[in-house]
């Protein structure tokens, strides 16, 4: 795509050698700045000090006036049109004009190969990921130079297991089912505490059939082989010491529980 045809914003400054424009990305404000326009050699403007200081009190004017008593270039702020014509000259060819928003753009903010702007590009999400994807190797790559990788992998990993235990539990909830209120509480509340709706269980989750492997949802019969699915139920304590029993061994007594 070709160059920005127009100016974007900007503004002109001097840092004691001439006056230079500096234009704006009108996306992310990333300065590019032109060359500080040359001025007279010192000698020169020395002269001119020198003649203005003898000639102080004789008017002067025309040519010998612009020579003799014109405003210090490198010093000055202000740059004239054809100056600035010539200060975007060097720099246009860093900018480029989205079609669709119409924002002059740096190239940096622009998608070169759907010829728009970052923020307008079919590509957004593909490049936002990508990014993130590149921060993370460097992230990476910081840490295992610096020996913390062991680190970094273990709080991955803490994270992920966070990260699955909370959904584990969320499914786990029995919830409100009226809209806007959605309230969750522990399986087996019957009413919602907050608008007295009937709460809507969690599912059972869903097994596998012993005998053939199939996947099984309740029922006494698996629906695929026909093989029986009931399993004899575990008491809640063991028969021998009395103590709450979980498994198919007490772990107060060892006594077998089923």
């Amino acid at each position: 795509m070709p160059a920005a045809n127009r100016m974007p914003r900007y503004d002109v400054r001097n840092d004691g050698i001439g006056p230079y424009a500096v234009f704006y990305c009108e996306i992310c404000d990333r300065e590019h700045r032109s060359t500080p326009e040359t001025v007279a050699s010192p000698g020169r403007e020395i002269g001119r000090q020198a003649v203005g200081g003898l000639l102080r009190r004789v008017p002067l004017v025309g040519a010998i006036a612009d020579e003799v008593t014109g405003e210090d270039p490198r010093y000055s702020y202000s740059l004239t049109p054809a100056q600035v014509e010539r200060a975007w000259e060097q720099v246009q060819e860093r900018f480029r004009l989205c079609p669709v928003c119409l924002r002059i753009a740096c190239l940096s903010c622009f998608d070169q190969q759907s010829d728009t702007c970052e923020e307008d590009s079919p590509r957004r999400d593909e490049m936002a990921e990508a990014e993130a994807e590149q921060a993370g190797r460097v992230v990476k790559g910081f840490a295992s130079a610096l020996g913390l990788g062991g680190f970094i992998q273990q709080a991955a990993a803490a994270a992920q297991q966070a990260q699955t235990a909370a959904q584990q539990a969320e499914t786990e909830l029995a919830r409100c089912p009226r809209e806007g209120c959605g309230w969750t509480a522990p399986k087996g509340t019957k009413f919602c505490a907050e608008c007295g709706s009937p709460m809507v269980q969690p599912q059972a989750a869903a097994s596998t059939c012993p005998h053939c492997g199939k996947p099984v949802e309740g029922g006494k019969f698996c629906p695929h082989c026909g093989g029986k699915l009931e399993v004899a139920p575990q008491p809640a304590t063991c028969p021998q010491c009395g103590q709450p029993a979980q498994g198919k061994f007490c772990a107060n007594c060892g006594h077998k529980l089923a």
